[in-house]
């Protein structure tokens, strides 16, 4: 996602950043009408002070004190008026302008967040989190710059320019030729430091990306860190991408501490030849001070807004450059097809494989072949060896992989006729990383569901047998578990995801390894919350210690994908195969510890 097109300027990218503008022409051409006043009137300022000087000067000249100081307070009252209203509509151009790049980037963002939400979770495995901030926060907010300090400043100032052209001309085309003498050196300029700047802005937006995907992984395991003794070596790698980022940074500001003086440089050059001519004109009465001040005036105003089109060009650029990114990111087509129109309240919880085949990448296939049923609200126990397909059943059940060969039926309707929300709605998992926001054990549970109430949450978490420890905590049911759960253990944690699991009431329910990471106190509270979980509803349950999937109706016995054996506890021990030796091996593991 971090290619660059290498174009001076990309129209096609501007002209999609455009169409976000659509809903908001009002205050767009509010924006541009205030835009063309400011621009009205920006010559107004030189030609009272030329008026100004020359009236004064000639009053004084016929001895008419009296009526030059009279007019002076008209003309200070005038131009006070004047540079008021300017202010107000700056103001107002300032505001509208803002607000309107406030509009657009929440609705960009919207969109974006909308669009990784359906993303499958084979894109997560591949795309580092912290460049899906970027994209999110920092290069969304890049964008508003397209309009608060980018295209509306650039029209704007255009249009300044051209009415003081105009107007110069009009007055003087000599001593107006005389100011705009170094146009054509400063447009080239402009040229080359457009074209500089553009690389470094892509170099800075793709160092700030590596930055926030490097910070937010590692923060994210900083204990694996420290366990390991790490931290030498990760703050060199950190120093290294901090290097690069602040490289990225300095070779932009380097173009513009070359371009800004060299600028400045032309605008004095401008100024002496009007003062150098102008001079020589007072000495032969064919100028006038006042015409000379004003054209000092002029110049100095034409120059601000040329050297502004120069920067806010640039916001422009860098605008669309982030634009660039987040536009590559909508046009991922690794969205889950959601083209199912089957939503019904509640399903029976049949399940059927036929002859599945699954793989995460090409044909390195993880499930070869796989095919088994479940009645509604039996329960099924998936083992076998670490790498076997277990938790690959559970991802293409839920459709956050897409299979690729075979068929699976939930009651006996292929899964791909059924809307995806209305799918999960059904189904529940719990895992064995449990998840839990930065949020309060009720939020934790309910997520933010409004059908679910408290008292719900709390009758859940007493079926389950987990409201003793909730009711222990501080705040109790408001007590916030702090990012990633932190101020839980691994088995508080694993009872909230219990009960998560319990209030929504699924239709069929998954429990991943549920019981792997948690104390031998803790398991049996868990059994007795699985046992309540399962009851009356089909379950599927992957397991490695077999001594807790023994009631199970069907247990599944998987190796390197492939279905070894199905059966009951007593009918596989009998069958002396696969099943068998894995409970042999636990079951003498368990003798030893024992011992």
């Amino acid at each position: 996602m971090s290619e660059i097109t290498g174009k001076a300027f990309d129209f096609k990218t501007f002209k999609r950043v455009l169409e976000y503008v659509r809903p908001y022409k009002a205050l767009t051409w509010a924006t541009l009408v205030l835009s063309i006043l400011l621009a009205a009137f920006s010559p107004l300022t030189p030609v009272l002070i030329r008026h100004v000087l020359d009236t004064v000067t000639k009053l004084k000249t016929d001895g008419k004190m009296a009526e030059g100081l009279s007019f002076l307070v008209e003309m200070g009252a005038a131009l006070f008026l004047i540079l008021l209203l300017r202010s107000i509509m700056q103001f107002l151009n300032t505001y509208t302008a803002s607000l309107l790049g406030q509009h657009i980037i929440k609705d960009m963002r919207i969109k974006l967040y909308t669009h990784i939400l359906g993303m499958k979770l084979q894109f997560f495995d591949r795309t580092p989190v912290g460049t899906l901030v970027t994209r999110v926060t920092s290069d969304i907010e890049t964008i508003s710059d397209v309009f608060s300090d980018g295209l509306i400043v650039i029209i704007n100032q255009f249009l300044i320019v051209i009415v003081l052209i105009v107007v110069m001309v009009w007055e003087d085309w000599k001593l107006a030729l005389l100011s705009l003498i170094v146009l054509p050196i400063l447009l080239f300029a402009t040229y080359l430091f457009q074209r500089a700047t553009r690389a470094s802005f892509q170099d800075v937006r793709i160092q700030v990306a590596k930055l926030n995907a490097f910070v937010q992984e590692h923060i994210t395991g900083m204990n694996i860190v420290q366990v390991f003794n790490r931290e030498k070596v990760e703050m060199e790698k950190f120093r290294q991408i901090n290097d690069d980022h602040k490289i990225a940074n300095v070779r932009s500001i380097w173009y513009y501490s070359i371009f800004f003086p060299f600028v400045d440089i032309l605008q004095s050059v401008a100024i002496a030849l009007i003062v150098w001519w102008g001079a020589q004109g007072i000495l032969n009465n064919t100028e006038t001070a006042g015409k000379i001040t004003e054209f000092v005036v002029f110049t100095n105003l034409l120059f601000v807004p040329i050297r502004q089109l120069s920067d806010r060009f640039n916001n422009l650029q860098m605008g669309v450059v982030s634009s660039e990114r987040i536009f590559k990111l909508l046009d991922t087509s690794d969205n889950i097809v959601n083209n199912g129109k089957y939503a019904p309240a509640r399903l029976e919880g049949k399940i059927e494989f036929n002859d599945v085949e699954f793989a995460y990448q090409n044909e390195d296939w993880v499930l070869k072949g796989v095919s088994f049923g479940i009645e509604p609200g039996q329960t099924l126990a998936i083992v076998g060896a670490t790498g076997a397909g277990k938790s690959s059943i559970i991802n293409i059940l839920g459709r956050f992989y897409e299979f690729q060969k075979g068929d699976i039926y939930l009651d006996d309707r292929e899964i791909r006729e059924y809307s995806i929300e209305a799918l999960r709605k059904n189904i529940a998992i719990v895992l064995q990383d449990v998840f839990l926001f930065s949020d309060t054990i009720a939020n934790n549970i309910g997520l933010y569901n409004a059908q679910i109430t408290l008292a719900q949450i709390q009758e859940a978490a007493q079926a389950i047998g987990a409201d003793s420890f909730i009711e222990g905590l501080p705040g109790k049911y408001e007590y916030n578990v702090r990012e990633r759960g932190a101020m839980l253990s691994a088995g508080q944690r694993q009872l909230v995801s219990f009960i998560r699991a319990y209030v929504q009431n699924p239709a069929i329910l998954i429990l991943d390894e549920a019981t792997s990471s948690i104390d031998t106190e803790t398991e049996r509270l868990i059994q007795t919350a699985i046992e309540k979980l399962t009851e009356h509803r089909t379950s599927i349950i992957i397991a490695h210690r077999l001594a807790t999937i023994q009631r199970a109706d069907k247990i599944l016995v998987l190796d390197h994908g492939k279905v070894m054996e199905a059966g009951t506890h007593k009918e596989l021990l009998q069958k002396d195969g696969f099943y068998r030796r894995l409970y042999e091996i636990q079951f003498q593991k368990e003798e030893k510890l024992r011992a």
